[in-house]
């Protein structure tokens, strides 16, 4: 089952009650919430509030959207770490984004990829103690800036509760993006959803039906349970959210039918 989500991100300038809201009215099913933006790491106050809120609403959060990059000394790696574990544990949420470091894989020698690995590794470790998982962002300038260093990445580290999550990268016409989706899919827990073309512009969903129709048909043959989640609309415009998730829950059927 692909259960439809919003990040919180999208909405970054608004308070988590009016996330929720928006999130809520638009028939969404759960918020994956960002730790830049509304629950800050360690901000175990922030991380109790948007749970309460989230459920109250009848919402899950589906994860916790970290920025943590495993940059940095030793201690400060492990000082992040637990910041983040502590706000993800307050929220509730089963899965916590992280950032394969700051440097895409052409320009990370051997050594620091190495001591990445490591670090990812020992985080997991951490994390799998509280039963969570962790989600690799699957984005340019970091280790999973193509699909071979992130297959990589997944078999260096070596931990089952370490999985990626998938979204085309920018500017990557329909089939290259799709054969992407194809090699990550046995690894990959959560989608990121959204319309971008060229480059940066912000379009409606529905103008990418191309790549979202056989993407979320390609998930559905999969058959496994899977958080889409909508990250961007045009204008950063809550008026548009309604819309943007309607259009979420048509592909996602039609991906249903064409996957049958």
């Amino acid at each position: 089952m692909i259960r439809p989500g919003l990040c919180s991100v999208t909405f970054r300038s608004l308070p988590v009650e009016e996330v929720v809201r928006y999130a809520a009215s638009a028939g969404l099913e759960g918020i994956e919430w960002a730790g830049d933006a509304h629950v800050p790491p360690g901000d175990l106050d922030a991380a109790t509030h948007a749970r309460t809120v989230t459920e109250e609403a009848g919402l899950a959060v589906t994860s916790y959207g970290s920025y943590l990059t495993f940059v940095g000394s030793d201690e400060e790696v492990h000082a992040a770490g637990g910041a983040v574990i502590a706000a993800a544990r307050a929220l509730g949420a089963p899965r916590i984004r992280v950032w394969a470091t700051r440097t895409g894989s052409a320009e990370t020698s051997a050594e620091d990829r190495a001591v990445t690995v490591g670090r990812i590794r020992e985080f997991a470790d951490r994390v799998a103690a509280h039963g969570l998982e962790l989600g690799l962002e699957f984005h340019g300038g970091t280790l999973t800036d193509e699909i071979g260093s992130t297959l990589r990445l997944l078999d260096e580290v070596g931990r089952t509760n370490v999985l990626t999550y998938w979204q085309p990268h920018q500017d990557m016409p329909v089939e290259p993006a799709l054969d992407t989706l194809r090699q990550a899919l046995p690894r990959t827990s959560t989608i990121h959803v959204f319309s971008w073309w060229p480059g940066h512009e912000r379009l409606p969903l529905a103008e990418r039906s191309d790549l979202w129709e056989p993407a979320f048909a390609i998930l559905a043959a999969n058959g496994a349970d899977r958080d889409a989640l909508l990250e961007f609309v045009p204008g950063d415009a809550p008026a548009l959210l309604p819309r943007e998730a309607d259009t979420l829950r048509t592909l996602i059927t039609a991906g249903e039918e064409l996957a049958r």
